[in-house]
């Protein structure tokens, strides 16, 4: 449900950021019995996984051997339809001001206004655009010839292709490509790779096939002519001009992160990330909680995962700090009549 109003919205908890943590967020606070409000700067939801690479396969899921990141998030958001979320996307969060009666305010760039009891920051990287491809005119083939995400594998199929970049993105949609294209380059300023060893060797055993052509170089103008963009001459490693030919470039450079507003919350900030205790999750401000990527102490590793453990670890936090004089235990979801009521699985 998408909700936006001029007026002010009294919640328990507005959690920031809508990816994989902030959406396991209001999982494990709808099995407590807490309701959220959910804002995301993108206009749905997903974050990175969504935005970025959506057909992008993951391994490391708990019993799921294989899952796409699009699909992580579709069952995501089924998992938590019984806890009727309310979703404000295309918001982004620019103002929380904890108030005297200790509760907060949150204002989005919209003008929606929360008073909420807690808070979750879950927002990844922070606000973030994809680094542009560095070249004159760039804009005027973006979204159509260059691109910086594939949103359909398939509509690269049978396409000649330069694909720029030395990480995991783009080994990854390299590999995937290489055969199904009808001709690849891949472009990197330097020899040497960021990606995962085996993805590394096995675009290195295509290239031997000859199924695609690894350079080391960089872009310096586009080639184009009254049909649209026809290709890109690159400036190799011995100073040479090349010109690719090419019906898409597709563009991996990683992001630029910024905290944005978050910076100004007072929170407490180390290399972009906010500080938080392992017990709670909890920032420097009490009631502020911080998961996933934006968060940091010893040992945080920005895996999925994690998130999805921070994430139940802050639920029972925040039910804490929103209800202090309520007594705690753990129940379990396979045994627990609320927990299943509140699921809509109860039985007689």
């Amino acid at each position: 449900m998408n909700d936006s109003s001029s007026a002010k919205i009294v919640t328990e908890v507005v959690v920031i950021g809508a990816g994989p943590a902030g959406l396991f967020q209001v999982f494990e606070l709808g099995l407590l019995g807490i309701k959220a409000h959910v804002l995301d700067s993108l206009r749905q939801p997903g974050g990175q996984c969504t935005e970025l690479y959506p057909d992008k396969p993951i391994y490391d899921i708990p019993a799921l051997p294989i899952c796409g990141a699009q699909e992580l998030i579709d069952r995501l958001m089924q998992q938590i339809k019984p806890f009727g979320a309310h979703f404000h996307l295309g918001e982004e969060a620019i103002e929380l001001k904890r108030q005297e009666d200790g509760r907060f305010r949150v204002v989005t760039g919209a003008g929606t206004q929360f008073d909420a009891g807690a808070v979750v920051i879950a927002a990844g990287v922070g606000s973030f655009q994809p680094r542009r491809l560095a070249v004159p005119q760039v804009e005027d083939f973006e979204g159509s010839q260059v691109h910086y995400r594939v949103k359909n594998a398939s509509d690269f199929h049978g396409r000649k292709l330069v694909i720029f970049g030395g990480g995991d993105s783009a080994l990854d949609w390299t590999l995937d490509l290489a055969l199904k294209s009808a001709g690849l380059a891949l472009v990197h300023r330097r020899a040497e790779f960021r990606a995962a060893p085996a993805s590394v060797a096995r675009m290195r055993e295509l290239a031997a096939e000859g199924k695609l052509r690894i350079i080391e170089g960089q872009a310096q103008s586009l080639h184009r002519d009254a049909d649209g963009l026809q290709g890109v001459h690159v400036k190799g490693a011995n100073g040479e001009l090349e010109l690719l030919d090419a019906e898409h470039l597709l563009v991996f450079f990683g992001l630029s992160p910024k905290l944005g507003a978050i910076a100004d919350w007072g929170l407490e900030i180390d290399r972009r990330a906010i500080k938080v205790d392992t017990e709670k999750f909890e920032s420097n401000i009490p009631g502020v909680f911080a998961i996933g990527d934006i968060n940091t102490y010893p040992g945080k590793k920005k895996l999925i995962l994690s998130g999805f453990h921070e994430a139940a670890l802050a639920a029972f936090a925040i039910q804490h700090h929103l209800y202090p004089a309520k007594k705690q235990f753990l129940q379990y979801t396979t045994t627990s009549p609320a927990m299943q009521k509140r699921l809509g699985v109860a039985t007689a």
